[in-house]
């Protein structure tokens, strides 16, 4: 026991400050892609074969990155380096479809709820995590959330195991066919108001089982409030959007 003390007294807080700007990820993590239309000679099309889940389409023969479909694998950018770039920045979270769409414009951060949803979910948040058919990655890095280094429940933000004591969903997976009415139940079984957010690829657009029989995607009568991208999204990715969400963060 005291051996156990002296060890934690050594270690130290270990919380990491967030918001911070000295968060800074590993060489390896590929986070918000930079493009170059400048540098792009046009009409190739090669980007387009090399991209596993097809989130990269050419606009008046200029490439257009589907966050939503991205897996984040880097080809394009091994293809055409000087074209796409990678960044460290884990900021990816979007309130609407659309705006997951990059070409070579400005990014613009999440937005948050109005004033009302704001309100009710400003202080204290309670979501149950769905997963609906996934691999288990985005699933693992919401449990990550909890741990001593992120810390999500001092944001008020808590996973909860019943949907009847949740504000809302967070989904993960493709949505298969076996998972669509347990989906639909736990939508339903969730009090009003709520919101929903889609996490990971496979929840956003398929991923790389878009267009798979089995594949049935989240229903379009449930709403979306909030997309997280990635393959599986960061934690830091997750944290940043649920909290500018709630407008915890600006």
């Amino acid at each position: 026991m005291f051996k156990a003390l002296i060890g934690r007294l050594k270690q130290g807080y270990r919380t990491m400050d967030f918001p911070s700007a000295e968060i800074k990820l590993p060489p390896r993590f590929l986070g918000m892609p930079g493009i170059r239309h400048a540098a792009c000679k046009g009409g190739c099309a090669k980007c387009v074969g090399v991209c596993p889940t097809g989130a990269i389409t050419l606009l008046a023969e200029k490439p257009v990155l589907d966050l939503g479909r991205c897996i984040f694998c880097g080809k394009c950018a091994e293809l055409c380096p000087g074209v796409f770039k990678f960044s460290g920045e884990y900021r990816l979270a979007a309130r609407e479809r659309k705006e997951l769409f990059r070409g070579d414009e400005v990014v613009k951060r999440t937005r948050t709820l109005d004033s009302e949803m704001k309100r009710i979910f400003g202080r204290s948040l309670k979501l149950r995590q769905v997963s609906a058919g996934g691999c288990g990655a985005c699933e693992a890095d919401c449990n990550v959330l909890q741990t001593l280094t992120y810390d999500l429940g001092r944001f008020g933000v808590q996973f909860v195991a019943s949907p009847r004591h949740a504000d809302g969903l967070l989904i993960t997976g493709p949505v298969t066919q076996n998972m669509k009415l347990a989906l639909r139940k736990t939508y339903d079984a969730t009090p009003t108001p709520k919101i929903v957010i889609a996490a990971g690829a496979c929840a956003i657009s398929g991923g790389i089982y878009s267009g798979h029989p089995e594949t049935a995607g989240i229903p379009e009568e449930i709403p979306i409030d909030l997309y997280l991208p990635g393959c599986p999204p960061h934690p830091l990715t997750i944290l940043d959007g649920i909290l500018r969400l709630l407008g915890r963060i600006e």
